[in-house]
């Protein structure tokens, strides 16, 4: 979230970033109204304070008859300090619950727009493959060489639940390793996360599990619990560190987090949910860094190069989306998209999104509490967070499939992945 202070002397500019993000702006005003009787309040519990500590400095020297009267006041202060307590931790609930929706500032060069039309495509790689036969979607390609059962996937758990089956079992476990061994090479610390976090790391990276509405609600909530499933290993890398204070010498800290993920949303109707492309659990390898504001830039754009050299060493064909505003999360300060060509998307093939990076300035580090403490200044100062897709499995075999099919009804694996997978080509099986 954003600091109360800034929004007080910058309000009309975070008004602006809100109508540009296209989410409501009069939580500004009420954060301003609230921080302001917070701070008056805060004031008034200071001077009780005092004044009781005052009484309580007289009670050594203080007669019998005296520490009667001296006890008398003390109490009077100590209920009016549980009173403005009381009163403080209302305040402080409101104005919690107007900052965190309130999104993040937005980098001077991100694409101002309502929608993903107004999304830019600032680089580009590979070729779209041309064709000598129509190409299948990965859903046939699926059912044609019997990569997966979304048919049992739905009698065991529901709709947009899917079994990976024979060498699409094998490709999800080397995309892992390749993605995996691709990110250390650059530095990048390995962990494997919990899939469960308590929801309020959830809430200090941006998501909001207690949104009473299930049709808007993002992950899945564990019942009579405080934990939920995670959508991401950003959860779980972001919490990982909470409360905690570091050295600038630490910093930056690099991860790379293998994960589930679990999402509520893979519900929606249209092309982007058919198959593997929308489901509410996948596999997904995650970048996370913790930096100071001065390197948040450049790793902002490491990350991005590590995604670019991922899908590039897979061949396949794919551009770069700088997000625009109507089209960013709440958290992102500034977020790039990679979106592969998927042949069997729609009619005639068209790009689907397959990774994305996001650099989140303080905004979750504020709510996690995760400061750095150095030799140029006095206390601590929030980190900086980003997070990048290395690879999202499901995403990544949708478009492998697609690019790599044959006109046998065979798909050719990627170089990168053969010694992995144990073999080239995925044949089609005899009956």
């Amino acid at each position: 979230m954003l600091d109360a202070d800034f929004i007080r002397d910058n309000a009309d500019k975070v008004k602006e970033n809100c109508r540009n993000r296209g989410v409501p702006e009069f939580p500004v005003d009420r954060v301003v109204a609230f921080e302001a009787k917070r701070k008056e309040w805060e004031k008034k519990r200071g001077d009780t304070a005092a004044q009781k500590n005052a009484v309580s400095a007289q009670f050594a020297k203080a007669t019998p008859e005296q520490r009667v009267a001296l006890k008398a006041q003390a109490a009077e202060f100590d209920k009016e300090i549980g009173i403005l307590d009381a009163e403080l931790k209302v305040i402080g609930d409101d104005l919690i619950s107007n900052l965190v929706v309130i999104p993040n500032m937005t980098h001077p060069d991100a694409p101002v727009g309502s929608d993903a039309a107004a999304n830019k495509v600032v680089a580009e790689f590979g070729q779209k493959r041309a064709f000598d036969f129509k190409p299948k979607d990965h859903v046939a390609l699926c059912e044609a060489l019997d990569l997966a059962d979304f048919e049992a996937g739905n009698k065991v758990a529901g709709q947009k639940f899917y079994y990976l089956k024979n060498e699409a079992a094998l490709l999800e476990m080397a995309l892992v390793q390749y993605a995996m061994q691709t990110v250390l090479k650059r530095g990048y610390t390995p962990v494997i996360t919990p899939d469960l976090a308590r929801v309020e790391v959830l809430e200090g990276i941006g998501f909001q599990p207690r949104d009473p509405n299930p049709d808007t609600r993002q992950v899945y909530k564990v019942a009579d619990t405080d934990l939920c499933l995670i959508a991401t290993a950003e959860i779980t890398l972001g919490g990982m560190h909470r409360d905690q204070i570091f050295e600038e010498a630490q910093l930056p800290l690099r991860y790379v987090g293998l994960s589930h993920c679990f999402r509520t949303e893979a519900g929606a109707a249209g092309r982007d949910a058919r198959g593997l492309y929308r489901v509410h659990q996948f596999t997904k390898v995650e970048m996370f860094a913790f930096c100071t504001p001065e390197q948040s830039e450049a790793l902002h754009q490491e990350i991005r190069a590590i995604e670019e050299e991922i899908f590039k060493g897979l061949g396949l064909a794919f551009h770069v989306i700088d997000t625009c505003t109507g089209d960013l999360g709440g958290p992102a300060y500034r977020k790039y998209d990679l979106e592969a060509w998927m042949p069997g998307r729609g009619t005639g093939g068209d790009y689907g999104e397959i990774t994305s990076t996001s650099n989140c300035t303080d905004y979750q580090a504020r709510r996690l509490k995760v400061r750095y403490k150095g030799k140029g200044f006095k206390g601590t100062k929030f980190v900086h967070t980003l997070n990048g897709t290395a690879v999202a499995c499901t995403r990544a075999l949708v478009a492998i499939l697609e690019h790599y099919q044959q006109a046998d009804g065979s798909v050719v694996i990627p170089e990168v992945l053969r010694p992995l997978v144990g073999k080239d080509v995925i044949t089609p099986r005899k009956k």
